[in-house]
């Protein structure tokens, strides 16, 4: 299995996960081309080589035109629908805003509808997190580990005044995440570098057995008397590549039965479900008592997102209970892709079965898009796609 390790020795930003994607190897000019189509003002990528204490690193930087502007999640949610991201690139994107919102809305005490970004709608944090989804798909790593991560210590100065460090944001965004004793004076850990953890990352821990095939640094832009730098180890797992087998972990399963919900609630409850970061939410049709036609809404979710969820399902619908279990999950390696067919590129997922061989699945939304752009069917577009991959 190919996975990813954060080695967050110095805490996480924006910036800092994007760099060190960048170092690893992700090539800058596609994560430029994704940044390029969210219609931001003037929004550059800039990378250089710099030194931490001795030690080289990238630092990116993003350039862009002053705005004084805030966004509420509507307004990232458009930019991102709008752009010219993969599915996977859109739903890791809107799984880290998704993330932040939650966090804003309970700090705040508002919805997160209403939640208003103010550092993190600025245009070089929407670089940071959107480009970082962009890597993340590109990186092409099935699952990611994480150290404990250190916050810093004192305080910072934000939009809503002088903060305690780990900022309100970040703290909420930290629940459930194993925290590092390292009290290093100033900011260590930002918000967005929160996010980021609280939405991809699969395990914390110390680095895991496996073989090392890339290593990344991206440095944080202040200087500190320790190195500055967020390390990304990149390789295979133990386990043989030939033969991968299904991979293990936990998942929660929240069912709820509903008799007395409108189909427009639990349509809109399964959709911020899904932005909220669940791993799948499915309903089934039910004959409930008083021979009512009723709904079994049932969400599967990571163990730390259990709780956000279920708060969902109560505030959007009927539900006066739900019921909870813990599962084992058996899930093959996949990657993503593209594909070049003679109607334009694809982009799918391509997964690996227990005796070594490979299922390639084109994404719907790619080939709809482009079933339409060309007034093909929406068959002819996948199997072209199916047939590309199967060529090369």
């Amino acid at each position: 299995m190919r996975i990813a390790y954060l080695d967050c020795a110095s805490g996480i930003s924006g910036d800092m996960t994007l760099g060190a994607l960048v170092d690893a190897g992700v090539e800058l000019a596609t994560v430029q081309a994704g940044i390029d189509s969210l219609g931001l003002p003037s929004c550059r990528l800039v990378v250089q080589e710099t030194k931490k204490c001795g030690f080289r690193a990238t630092q990116l930087t993003v350039e862009h035109e002053p705005e004084h502007k805030h966004r509420h999640l509507h307004h990232i949610e458009a930019m991102i629908a709008g752009s010219v991201l993969t599915e996977r690139q859109r739903e890791l994107a809107l799984r880290i805003f998704g993330k932040l919102a939650e966090a804003e809305a309970k700090v705040h005490g508002t919805t997160i509808q209403k939640v208003h970004f103010h550092e993190v709608g600025a245009v070089d944090s929407i670089a940071d997190i959107v480009g970082s989804a962009i890597a993340w798909d590109l990186l092409g790593v099935e699952r990611i580990v994480c150290s404990p991560v250190p916050t810093g210590t004192g305080f910072v100065q934000i939009a809503h005044g002088r903060c305690s460090i780990p900022a309100p944001a970040t703290g909420e965004l930290l629940r459930g995440v194993p925290l590092a004793d390292f009290a290093a004076e100033g900011e260590l850990t930002t918000p967005t570098g929160a996010a980021i953890v609280a939405a991809l990352v699969d395990e914390f821990g110390p680095l895991p057995a496996m073989t090392v095939q890339r290593i990344g640094y991206g440095a944080g832009q202040k200087d500190f008397q320790h190195p500055n730098l967020l390390r990304l180890l990149v390789g295979e797992t133990a386990a043989d590549r030939t033969a991968a087998a299904a991979t293990s972990d936990t998942i929660v399963l929240l069912e709820t039965n509903l008799d007395d919900a409108t189909g427009e609630a639990i349509g809109h409850a399964t959709e911020l479900l899904w932005r909220a970061g669940a791993l799948d939410v499915a309903t089934t049709p039910l004959a409930m008592k008083k021979n009512r036609p009723g709904v079994l809404l049932a969400v599967q979710c990571r163990p730390a997102d259990a709780e956000p969820l279920a708060a969902i399902v109560f505030r959007e619908t009927t539900a006066l209970g739900l019921r909870r279990s813990t599962l084992e999950r058996m899930t093959l390696p996949r990657r993503s892709v593209s594909v070049e067919t003679k109607y334009g590129a694809v982009a799918g997922v391509v997964s690996t079965l227990p005796d070594g061989s490979e299922r390639f699945s084109p994404e719907y939304d790619a080939c709809a898009k482009l079933a339409a752009a060309k007034s093909l069917p929406l068959e002819t577009v996948q199997q072209a796609a199916r047939q590309a991959f199967a060529a090369s």
